[in-house]
């Protein structure tokens, strides 16, 4: 297991020691999804680097104006991630291969089997019927578990107030579209394209399609198919996918995957270790407060004096 892979199922399987859940309780937690769930082809062929996708967003999630204007491109000159502030973001790489640059547009991915939720200590994650990975923060406590499950590293941490902790990611439009049957609006303003929204199956017969009729145009894999159990969102690319940031080492197994592995190998080394810490707690207190210690110790300060 690697170490991110550790340190995930550490975090989860800890929750599950705290709250009492069992093993048999976080397999009952994986699913396969929703055979209806809706998603988004994107086709980095087509992306032109336009950012109408991110200004889009910005208005529909009635988000905070950006830094710098949409039209300003100086924001290729680094690569970003999406932060609370902006629920997507297009970045460029330059590859030879293409002929020019590549742009990739980055959200969440809304997985099958989301490790976001799989990691939640009260549930504030849900997946929907329709595909969406939704976040609800009148129940979210900040621990921030799932920034870390999230084999994508997308969701970001609102600093703006200590005392009320946010999770901000893309939410696939739910409230405002998904729901409604209406595709998200950084499909619905795309010039070029790029972003084909339909029930996810289908994306994924017209992304093998594309591949079969054009094999020299893409790389015969669809990012997103089977990749941690697959998610929403899907990719098809000219150039190799780890050329324009995508982690090529994720496998197809799920997070909760690793997780029940974790739980099995040492579920009672995290039984056990809560009680032992208790114990030393009481031990030290117990100690502190014991008036005939603390007389001893000061006796043999005062004998050791000059």
């Amino acid at each position: 297991m690697k170490r991110r892979d550790f340190l995930k199922a550490w975090m989860i399987c800890g929750a599950s020691t705290t709250f009492g859940i069992t093993r048999n309780a976080w397999g009952g937690a994986s699913f396969e999804g929703y055979p209806e769930r809706m998603g988004v082809l994107v086709d980095l062929t087509r992306c032109v680097g336009c950012r109408s996708c991110e200004a889009a967003c910005n208005k529909e999630q009635q988000l905070p104006a950006p830094s710098a204007p949409f039209d300003d491109l100086s924001v290729f000159d680094r690569k970003r991630r999406p932060t609370e502030k902006a629920y997507t973001v297009i970045n460029r790489y330059e590859t030879t291969k293409a002929g020019g640059p590549v742009y990739r547009k980055i959200q969440c991915n809304h997985c099958n089997e989301p490790g976001c939720l799989s990691s939640c200590l009260v549930n504030a994650y849900t997946k929907t019927q329709e595909g969406a990975v939704i976040y609800n923060p009148k129940v979210c406590i900040g621990c921030r578990a799932c920034m870390v499950a999230c084999p994508f590293n997308i969701p970001g941490y609102s600093y703006s107030s200590a005392f009320n902790p946010l999770v901000k990611k893309c939410v696939f439009c739910y409230d405002t579209r998904l729901k409604n049957g209406k595709s998200p609006a950084c499909v619905e303003i795309c010039p070029q394209e790029t972003l084909t929204f339909g029930h996810l199956n289908d994306l994924i017969k017209i992304g093998h399609e594309r591949i079969r009729e054009m094999p020299d145009k893409y790389i015969d894999h669809i990012y997103g198919e089977k990749e941690v159990g697959g998610t929403g969102w899907i990719y098809l690319s000219g150039v190799p996918f780890d050329k324009v940031g995508f982690d090529t080492t994720l496998g197809n197994e799920p997070i909760i995957s690793n997780v029940k592995e974790f739980l099995g190998l040492i579920p009672m080394v995290l039984a056990i270790w809560p009680a032992l810490f208790t114990g030393f707690h009481l031990l030290s207190t117990r100690n502190n407060n014991d008036p005939s210690k603390q007389g001893d110790s000061h006796s043999y300060r005062e004998d050791a004096k000059p």
